[in-house]
């Protein structure tokens, strides 16, 4: 009889052989990063005018880009969405999700099926059967018995052709690709945030020249009223007057409703209400603009810094790893599987060196009728990874796109603020010389309402020059991939929604930082 020793030897000089033979190279195509375009230098960093552009390839560009317009409100909303966005920690939920998938796939390169059993029997065979009732005529049986037993068997399909290596492989790209695209959401989100808040403190601008400009009509309105009056005017100017006034007191509707929307969308962003917008951004306020140089570093850091351009290629890497995984179906499966237990019938010492079992037995399972099937879903898997190269290529050269075209909008839009402003000085002069003309009856009111109509449509496009400067500024810096280091060394979701996830199940230690190995397994 087979001692529980020697049961225990012939197991694992079979486990042994089993690794000797997983030591072999896995199938499929080793990923390797996808050749792609390169450029050397930015256009408009390098144009005839640079000096005037504002831009400079001499250092690169500042994580929290943010804080270069120098407003607490700005940096107050990006630390709170941050904290708070919705979408962001629907990106995070996926980390924490890539992370148990890893552990998943780590558990693959061991026995697959592990089982600890036991049982008790008890047994009563029928008395009227046959052959029982003939054999108890001679000799006495009882037909009656129980028996018991206590084991662990195992089974485990063997890493020849590296399946599970490759399927591990997958899972370790899955996972920085969930993290690349956690990135991509923040850098989305702070620019997003910066965006709006620009948009709000433009309207608020907007508004008050508005109202401005209502006072200042509604002034001209007054006098054509007492010209008419006392027979110096026809009732022709009081009409013009009143009807600019009017056009003018028109635009503050459209505005104050146009601002409510920008701060319900921000509200959205920050993972807060409307109500609360109000209070943290207050009824008035100026532009944000930015220092006069703004560092864009070398286009040759950009495929480092941009997290769509690291998912694209992690998603790549993934799809690769998939390719190995589908043609190892066309190759035979080792299977290895065991069992070592105690077993006894009733009466007897279960545990007793007598009561020792076990079975070890090794098999190859080939899917040789099904080749066509297996061929066709490794050339799928190919073709997906071919598509997914194209979308990495193509990925960098919309990166390249995005940020020359940000570049260039804000060296124009710089250009413009500065021929704006000269305009709103000239029309304001016009405006208060016309209105002198008028009072001492050397000009006709038309030249009021030429003037101040000019006034205003030159102070709203100053505005939205002002405007389109930081906008583009922050296309610039959301272009470089900038934002995203903040999360570094910070958990991927709230801690009050860590905690909640800790309570209601057992992590472990994935919810950390740095989950160690043996929380993958």
């Amino acid at each position: 009889m087979m001692t529980r020793a020697r049961l225990h030897r012939r197991l694992m000089g079979t486990a042994l052989c089993a690794v000797l033979l997983v030591g072999c190279a896995p199938v499929g195509p080793d990923f390797v990063r996808p050749n792609s375009p390169v450029v050397k230098q930015w256009i408009e960093v390098n144009s005839p005018s640079a000096g005037q552009s504002g831009l400079t390839s001499r250092s690169a560009p500042v994580v929290k880009w943010w804080e270069t317009f120098n407003d607490p409100t700005l940096n107050k909303l990006i630390a709170e969405a941050y904290a708070q966005n919705l979408d962001l920690q629907v990106a995070g939920a996926r980390v924490l999700q890539a992370r148990a998938q890893l552990g998943i796939a780590f558990g693959e390169l061991y026995p697959q099926s592990q089982a600890i059993g036991a049982s008790i029997e008890r047994r009563q065979v029928s008395d009227n059967l046959g052959p029982i009732s003939d054999i108890r005529r001679i000799i006495p049986l009882d037909t009656e018995f129980s028996t018991s037993q206590v084991g662990f068997d195992a089974q485990w399909e063997l890493d020849v052709w590296g399946q599970q290596r490759r399927g591990v492989q997958a899972a370790r790209s899955n996972l920085a690709l969930q993290v690349a695209n956690y990135d991509d959401a923040l850098v989305t989100l702070t620019g997003d945030v910066a965006a709006l808040y620009v948009n709000i403190r433009a309207l608020q601008e907007s508004l008050a020249v508005a109202r401005e400009n209502i006072k200042l009509q509604q002034d001209s309105a007054d006098l054509t009223e007492l010209r008419f009056n006392n027979g110096v005017t026809t009732e022709l100017d009081v009409q013009e007057s009143l009807a600019l006034l009017n056009n003018t007191k028109a635009l503050v509707p459209e505005i104050e409703s146009d601002l409510q929307q920008a701060k319900n969308a921000l509200a959205v962003l920050l993972g807060t209400t409307p109500s609360r917008m109000t209070g943290l951004l207050g009824n008035s306020g100026r532009i944000p603009s930015a220092r006069t140089n703004v560092s864009v570093g070398v286009p040759a850091e950009l495929l480092r810094r941009r997290p769509d351009v690291r998912a694209a290629e992690l998603a790549a890497a993934t799809q690769s790893a998939q390719v190995g995984i589908a043609l190892a179906d066309l190759y035979p499966q080792f299977i290895l599987s065991g069992a070592i237990g105690l077993q006894a019938s009733g009466g007897q010492d279960l545990f007793s060196s007598g009561s020792n079992t076990g079975l070890a037995n090794a098999g190859v399972v080939w899917n040789v009728l099904n080749y066509g099937r297996i061929k066709n879903n490794v050339r799928a898997q190919d073709a997906a990874y071919q598509a997914l190269i194209a979308n990495y290529q193509n990925t960098v050269l919309t990166a390249y796109s995005e940020v020359e075209s940000a570049m260039v909008a804000y060296a124009q839009s710089r250009k413009q603020v500065g021929f704006y402003e000269n305009s709103v000085a000239a029309s304001r002069k016009a405006a208060e010389i016309a209105i002198d003309q008028y009072r001492d009856g050397i000009a006709s009111y038309s030249r009021i309402l030429n003037t101040q109509t000019a006034l205003l449509r030159s102070q709203a496009n100053l505005i939205q020059a002002r405007q389109q400067v930081s906008s583009n500024l922050v296309a610039v810096y959301k272009g470089l991939g900038g934002g995203w280091q903040i999360r570094q060394n910070q958990e991927f979701l709230p801690e009050t929604v860590l905690a909640e996830m800790a309570y209601r199940t057992d992590w472990g230690d994935l919810l950390e930082k740095t989950p160690t190995r043996a929380s993958l397994n």
